[in-house]
C-alpha cells in the first residue's frame, strides 16, 4: 500500500544501498551471537537462571529476525505508487505478490483499508492469514472487525477507531483475537485516517502485526526472571538463616578463654571460623570447647556435609548431642559411636567428619577418638606433628561402626591445634567431609606444620590464631573452614 503524505512534507529520501547492506550484515552477525549465547545456557529444567538466561536470548532473537526483515524491505525499497492517485477516492491496493513463506516476517505482517465513503474493504492475503480466516471470504468492514476480538479488548479497539475517524488521532495498539479454529493470537495493529479532498476522513488504512511469538517469549523471560528474583529472595533468607543459627550455636569467642576457670593447669583457648567465598552457602563446620563436671574438658572440632540451614541445624543437633553425652561421661570413642547412629538414623541422613578430645588437666592427658576427620597438631619446642589417630570412619557412612581412641600426654607450653579440612581449597574429586584421600587435609597439615617456629614464639593461643588467620585468612575457598588452639598452660 502507498504512503500517504502530507502536502506539506517532502517525502523520505530512500537511504544509501551499502549503508543497508551494513546495517544487515551486523544484524545477522549479531544474531549469531546471540543464538550462540542461548544454545550454551544450561537446559536443564532445574536451572532458573539458565532457563531465564535462554528465554532472554529467544526474546533478542525473535526481535533480530524482525529488524533483519524490517532492513532487507528498506533496502528493496518502497512498492511503486500509482501514477495519478486519484483526489479522493481511495487508491486500490497493488497487486498481491506472492504468497510468503510460512513463518516469515511477511507472513505475520498484513495490511487493511476501510473505505468509508463506499463501506467497502480491502484486506492483503497475509491478514487474512493472520486471521485465520478463508481469503475467498470477504473482509470485515470495521463494525464487523471487534466480532474476533476478545471481550475484554473490544473496548479498546473501538476506541482506537473512534478516535481516529473522529480525532485523526493515529492508532497504536495491540488486542487478542480469535480464529476461526480456536487459536488465540495478538495482534499490533497501527494505522491512519485518510483525509479526502474537504479534509474529512474518507479512508483508514492499518497494518495489523501477529506479534503472538514475541509476546510469549516476553511473557517467558519475565517469568523465568520472577522465578530467579524468588530463588534469590529465599537463598537471601535462607542464607541470612543459616548465619544466625551458626552464631547461636559457636561459641562467641572473642579472645583467649581459659580452663578450667579455677585450678593450677589451665588451658588457653582460640579458635576462628573462616568463611568461604561471600557467594558460597555457609557449611557445617563447627569448633567447641566445654568445662566438663569434674575438671576435664571437651575439645571438638567438625564438619557435616551440606550447606545453608540444612547444615546448620544438622549441626546446632549435633552439638546438642555431643556435649549432653559428654557431660553425662562418655569417653570419646564410645560418644562418636553414637553420634553416628543419630547421623545414620535421622530423617534427612548426612554425612561428618568429627574429631573429640578430653582432656585431664591432673595428669595433662588428651583421650581422644576421630571420624574420618585430620588429626589433631602437636607442637612443641618449635617443632610439630600429627597425632597417631585411631580407627574411625566417617559420621553416618556405616551403622554400628565402632571408634578407637587414643592417648597423648601433654607438656606445659604445647600448643595443639585441631582444624577442618576447609581451610584449603578442596579439590573437585573430593565432595564429602572427611574424604580427603589425605589430599586436602594432608596440605592442610603440611601448612600448618610448617609454622612450627612461629608457634613457638607465640605467647598466647590468640596469637597462635592470628598466625593461622594471616597464613590462611586470604585462601580463596569453596567451603568453610576452623581452627582450634590450645595452649597446655601451668
Amino acid at each position: 500500500m502507498p504512503p500517504h503524505l502530507s502536502a506539506d512534507r517532502p517525502a523520505a529520501q530512500p537511504p544509501q544501498h551499502g549503508s543497508v547492506d551494513a546495517l544487515i550484515s551486523q544484524t545477522r552477525r549479531l544474531r549469531g551471537e546471540v543464538d550462540a549465547v542461548r544454545r550454551e545456557a544450561p537446559a536443564d529444567g532445574e536451572d532458573v537462571q539458565g532457563r531465564w538466561q535462554r528465554a532472554l536470548c529467544t526474546l533478542a532473537l525473535h526481535q533480530l529476525n524482525d529488524l533483519d526483515e524490517h532492513l532487507a524491505q528498506l533496502r528493496e525499497g518502497p512498492p511503486a505508487a500509482p501514477a495519478q492517485p486519484p483526489a479522493v477516492a481511495v487508491p486500490a491496493p497493488p497487486a498481491a505478490p506472492a504468497p510468503p513463506r510460512r513463518g516469515s516476517l511477511l507472513s505475520r505482517v498484513g495490511s487493511a483499508e476501510w473505505n468509508l465513503l463506499t463501506d467497502e474493504a480491502s484486506w492483503s492475503g497475509e491478514l487474512y492469514q493472520i486471521l485465520g480466516r478463508d481469503d475467498s471470504a470477504p473482509p470485515l468492514t470495521l463494525d464487523e472487525l471487534p466480532s474476533l476480538v476478545f471481550d475484554e479488548d473490544r473496548s479498546m479497539l473501538t476506541t482506537m477507531v473512534t478516535d481516529c475517524l473522529i480525532d485523526a488521532k493515529p492508532i497504536d495498539g495491540e488486542f487478542r483475537i480469535v480464529r476461526p479454529d480456536g487459536g488465540v493470537r495478538t495482534v499490533h495493529m497501527m494505522g491512519e485516517p485518510v483525509l479526502g479532498a474537504d479534509g474529512s476522513t474518507a479512508a483508514m488504512w492499518a497494518v495489523l502485526r501477529d506479534v503472538s511469538e514475541l509476546r510469549r517469549s516476553q511473557r517467558n523471560m519475565s517469568e523465568t526472571r520472577d522465578s530467579l528474583e524468588r530463588e534469590q529472595r529465599v537463598a537471601r533468607t535462607e542464607h541470612r538463616l543459616a548465619v544466625e543459627l551458626q552464631e547461636a550455636v559457636l561459641p562467641p569467642w572473642r579472645g583467649s578463654l581459659r580452663f578450667p576457670r579455677q585450678g593450677p593447669r589451665t588451658l588457653d583457648l582460640a579458635a576462628h571460623y573462616l568463611p568461604a567465598s561471600p557467594a558460597a552457602l555457609i557449611g557445617g563446620d563447627w569448633y567447641d570447647a566445654l568445662e566438663l563436671p569434674g575438671g576435664d574438658t571437651l575439645l571438638s572440632v567438625g564438619d557435616l556435609s551440606g550447606h545453608g540451614v540444612a547444615a546448620t541445624s544438622g549441626t546446632a543437633m549435633l552439638l546438642g548431642a555431643l556435649r549432653g553425652m559428654a557431660v553425662a561421661g562418655t569417653q570419646p570413642g564410645q560418644l562418636l559411636s553414637w553420634l553416628n547412629h543419630l547421623l545414620d538414623t535421622t530423617v534427612q541422613p548426612a554425612l561428618g567428619s568429627a574429631l573429640c578430645c578430653r582432656y585431664r588437666p591432673e595428669t595433662r592427658t588428651l583421650t581422644w577418638a576421630q571420624a574420618g576427620h585430620p588429626a589433631p597438631l602437636l607442637f612443641r619446642d618449635g617443632t610439630g606433628r600429627a597425632l597417631t589417630p585411631p580407627d574411625g570412619v566417617l559420621l553416618g557412612a556405616t551403622p554400628g561402626a565402632a571408634y578407637g581412641q587414643a592417648e597423648e600426654t601433654l607438656h606445659e607450653g604445647d600448643v595443639l591445634v585441631l582444624h577442618t579440612d576447609g581451610l584449603v581449597p578442596r579439590r573437585p574429586e573430593s565432595s564429602r567431609p572427611g574424604e580427603t584421600g589425605h589430599e586436602t587435609g594432608s596440605e592442610a597439615a603440611r601448612r600448618l606444620l610448617g609454622m612450627a617456629p612461629r608457634f613457638d614464639g607465640a605467647r598466647t593461643a590468640q596469637d597462635c590464631a592470628r598466625l593461622v588467620i594471616e597464613e590462611f585468612g586470604e585462601t580463596e575457598r569453596t567451603e568453610d573452614g576452623c581452627v582450634l588452639v590450645v595452649k597446655i598452660g601451668s
